[in-house]
């Protein structure tokens, strides 16, 4: 077996042409990791089942979401089908940012991810550098707003404009880590403004809003990883793009979209006192995501441009600068 090496920091690109025995072992591992700490609970879990059958389709083996611990397909056997260097950095990639959903990882998910790195081949210190990087970045959101932060609609909305923008130009990288910063900016965009309105917010409750407005925590980066990975879904996102522009440009607009949603929900619902319930909430999100895959041509040129500011070895400091 060939071994793959960490040679640099997060710099896999999306392994060519899988087969569908790869792709459902990817997914497999996506979903391990997922419930990796025991505390998927059933909306997480219909989520995921959600986003696995909208990116694979029939490809993707989902009886592992219905399976007791003992009953799950092991990491041995989900590892078998791998068979490139390339396919077996990019599926640890990938449960690592499954894991950095929710936080930094737990003991459980700790002890997952070496089984991993050791069932897939790879170097022990540079799979644990990844871990700690992707750590990092979930951590990131946690860092203090220093002074008070008026409710100011103008500035609000640039807020919003400039972390949909940036989460856009990270989806267009070809580093996992970029990918990976997409949800801890998302966290932090609702952070400000929750305190713009005199709330005091902890990432728990952060995390439920998001979830509540539909958009879930592993399933997020299962989707972005799965749009990169299968070129599936989300055609018609940016149909005016077409498959020329390929399908991590589909992907991009879709994080600009949904971090533009997020905010404008997030502006309504600590705006208006915190007064929608969690059904509410979702029903308000689904116009204002397509409000925002309306604006991804207007903005493309920014996006295109932040692109090519982002320093992916300082993601942690792009996220506390939001």
């Amino acid at each position: 077996m060939v071994v793959p090496t960490f040679a640099s920091a997060a710099m896999t690109a999306t392994p060519p042409s899988p087969s569908d025995a790869e792709i459902n072992g990817v997914f497999t591992l996506a979903l391990l990791a997922a419930l990796a700490d025991g505390n998927a609970d059933d909306r997480e879990r219909a989520y995921l089942r959600e986003v696995a059958t909208r990116v694979g389709g029939d490809r993707i083996d989902l009886a592992v979401l219905d399976r007791t611990p003992g009953a799950r397909p092991s990491i041995a056997d989900a590892v078998r089908p791998l068979s490139t260097p390339e396919m077996r950095r990019y599926a640890y990639e990938v449960a690592v940012a499954v894991v950095a959903a929710d936080g930094t990882h737990t003991p459980a998910e700790g002890a997952f991810l070496r089984d991993l790195a050791s069932a897939l081949g790879l170097p022990a210190q540079g799979a644990q550098a990844f871990v700690a990087q992707a750590d990092a970045i979930a951590a990131a959101p946690a860092a203090a707003i220093a002074g008070t932060v008026m409710p100011d609609a103008a500035a609000l909305d640039k807020q919003v404009l400039d972390a949909s923008i940036t989460n856009a130009a990270l989806e267009l990288l070809p580093e996992t880590l970029a990918s990976m910063a997409i949800l801890p900016l998302q966290v932090r965009l609702v952070y400000r403004i929750g305190k713009a309105y005199g709330y005091e917010l902890d990432q728990g409750h952060i995390k439920e809003f998001i979830a509540a407005a539909g958009v879930g925590l592993a399933g997020q980066y299962l989707e972005q990883f799965g749009r990169k990975l299968l070129g599936g879904l989300l055609g018609t996102v940016l149909g005016g793009m077409g498959r020329a522009a390929g399908h991590q440009a589909a992907s991009s607009g879709m994080a600009f979209a949904t971090t533009w949603a997020l905010g404008q929900v997030a502006k309504q619902y600590y705006g208006g006192g915190r007064t929608l319930d969690m059904d509410k909430l979702k029903a308000a999100f689904a116009p204002l995501l397509a409000q925002g895959q309306a604006l991804v041509d207007r903005y493309g040129g920014d996006i295109a441009q932040r692109a090519r500011t982002i320093d992916v070895r300082n993601l942690p400091a792009l996220i506390k600068g939001l």
